[in-house]
This record gives structure tokens, sequence and C-alpha cells, in this order.
């Protein structure tokens, strides 16, 4: 079977939801795995109808709801008897503290000494267990019996039975409205009566801010789920738009690299002559600051007379040079009679000086 044989992409969008956000949340599968399989979305959606929200099948579901529901059961009678134990030691500490800073009443002492005394004994004979552990010695050597014998007098016990209830609703009022207070703070200033009105609804209140939370807690899971799914698109999205732009950036590199080229050249030819330009001007500016007015007219004076000198040395020059050619053309004879000539100067030069140090020798 074909996939379009199946569903259409609307229907697939459809199974995505009800399969995989409700019925198996566990299953995080994309539009395309659903549309590309369709018998194994055909084989989900079958299977939702026997599981629930959370995975279990529904007669596992109806055991483990009823099982629950027991658990609450025995909890809540556990929670009964912690609170009114907890209340009764509660109500014992707030009877020491107050001795500590002020006098009791005889009656209020006998009945808290009678409670505590009672309260104790309990709890001992609990940890003693049955009776019928006869194979187990006894915690200390103790028997129930011997635990029976510390009970406070009958009257004394019917006595502080009939105050309990009594005492209990106080503690349990005062933490009550302990409680309204720290729900509601504005609830500190209200009378009695409208606190204890307020405290007769605080468990349907409390109950509704807890769905409530609920409700909140649910909705953001949905809002993640949907997050997961919408960062997964984008991602996807993200990587064929990367992939795009890597294949126009192959395919037109080349088209632009040359023109690209051909300006970064102009670039650096005009930013060179700009160079050139302000080093000239810089050289022009220290010429300028070296030789003042004064300075170059009398360079130009000095370049004249040079100029001069150098026109007659270039005239004698000239004339030497028109000498020379007269003389070059004696040939061989002119450079003998020169080098006999030459000689005969040194020579007479040589017995001039030799005269002159035997004229000094003399005097």
């Amino acid at each position: 079977m074909a996939s379009g044989d199946f569903c259409s992409p609307g229907e697939g969008v459809e199974i995505l939801q009800q399969v995989c956000s409700r019925q198996l949340p566990l299953c995080n599968l994309r539009e395309e795995d659903l549309l590309q399989n369709p018998h194994f979305s055909k084989l989900l959606l079958s299977l939702s109808q026997h599981v629930d929200e959370s995975g279990l099948s529904l007669s596992l579901a109806k055991e483990q709801a009823q099982a629950w529901k027991e658990v609450r059961l025995h909890k809540t009678t556990w929670l009964r008897s912690e609170i009114l134990q907890r209340v009764i030691q509660e109500l014992l500490v707030d009877y020491y503290v107050k001795t500590q800073d002020t006098d009791v009443t005889s009656e209020d002492k006998k009945f808290h000494q009678t409670l505590e005394q009672r309260l104790l004994v309990t709890e001992l004979t609990q940890l003693l267990g049955p009776s019928q552990e006869k194979e187990m010695p006894p915690l200390l050597g103790l028997e129930k019996a011997d635990l029976l014998e510390l009970m406070p007098p009958s009257e004394d016990f019917v006595w502080m039975r009939a105050r309990l209830p009594l005492e209990v609703e106080k503690q349990l009022k005062k933490k009550c409205f302990t409680l309204l207070c720290y729900h509601d703070p504005n609830s500190d200033s209200d009378s009695e009566t409208l606190k204890a009105a307020k405290v007769w609804k605080l468990a349907e209140v409390l109950v509704g801010d807890r769905q409530q939370c609920q409700d909140a807690k649910s909705q953001q899971k949905e809002q993640m789920v949907l997050l997961e799914k919408k960062s997964a698109t984008y991602s996807q999205v993200l990587l064929r738009c990367l992939a795009l732009l890597q294949r126009l950036l192959q395919e037109h590199r080349l088209k632009t690299q040359s023109e690209l080229d051909r300006i970064n050249a102009q670039y650096l030819e005009i930013k060179c002559s700009a160079m050139i330009l302000k080093l000239r001007m810089e050289e022009l500016k220290i010429l300028s600051d070296t030789y003042t007015a004064e300075k170059v007219e009398v360079h130009r004076l000095i370049r004249d007379r040079l100029e001069g000198a150098i026109r007659l040395q270039e005239q004698d020059m000239e004339k030497s040079q028109q000498i020379l050619n007269t003389y070059e053309v004696l040939g061989e004879e002119f450079d003998r009679l020169v080098k006999e000539y030459t000689q005969l100067k040194q020579a007479t030069e040589n017995k001039r000086w030799a005269l002159q140090e035997f004229s000094k020798a003399y005097r």
C-alpha cells in the first residue's frame, strides 16, 4: 500500500498529534515518518485504543486506579491518627513551655499529666509488640501487665478523655487559622467567625489551587512537546537553508572573485597614490619649514656664481682640449719630446733641491 492510499498530509498531522502527544507520549515521531510508514501509523492508532495516556493497558490502568484508591484510603486513616498524635504532642509541648513563664491551674496540670502518662504507656505497650509472640524475650524484661500498672486512675482518665476533644479542637482551630493567614495574609485582621467561614472553604480553595497547578503543569508539558517539535522542525529548516546558502556561495564565488580582486586592486592603487601624495606633502612641508625666503635668495646667488664658474671652467677646458688636439697631430715625436722635457725638468728640480741643501750646509 502506498502512503497516499492511507492518509493525506493533514491526516498525518492528526495522527501525530493523537498517537504521539496523547496516547503514546514516548514516541517522538515526525510527520514524514508517519507518512512514509502508513501501516505503522495504523498500528499505533489501533494500539492507542487499548492504552491510556500513561501507556498502560486499560485493564491494568483500572486495577492501578483501584489500588491507588485503597492506598489513599489507608493513607487518610493513617494521617488522621498521625495528626491526632502530633496535636496531642504539641499540646504537651505548649503546656511545658507555658509552665516556664506562668503558673498553671491544678486542673490543667492534672489534665496534661494524665494525658502524658496515658500517651507514654500506650506507646510503650505498642513497642512491646503482641503478647502471643512468646519465642522472643520481652523488651527490657517488661510485660504489658507491668506497663498497665502505670496507667492513671480510671476517674482521671475519664475526666481527661471528656476534656481532650475540646483541647484538640482548640489546637486544630489555631493551626487552621495559622494556615489561613499564611495562605491569605489579609485574613489576619478578620474576626474569628469570618476566619472560621474561610477555613471551612479553605480545603476547596487549596484543591482548586492544586488543580490549577496541575493544569498549568499539563499545559507546560504540552508546550514543551510542541516546543521540541517546533525546534526539530526549525533545525531542519535551518540546515536546509545553510545547505542552500553553501551551494549558492560555491556557485557565485568564482563569478564575484574577479570583480572583488579588481575592486581591491583599485583600492590599493588609490591608497598608494594617497600615500605618495601624503609623503610629497610632508616633504614640501619640511622644505618649506627649512628654507626661508632669505635662505632661498642666498642659495640662488650661490647657484648663479657656481654656474658662472662652471661656464668659465668649461671654456678653459674647451681651450685646453683644442690645444691638446693640436699637439696630438704631432704624433709620437711629440710624446718623446714631452717625456724628455719631463725628465729634464725633474732633473733640474733635483739639482736645484741639492744646491739648496748644499747652501744650507755651508751656512
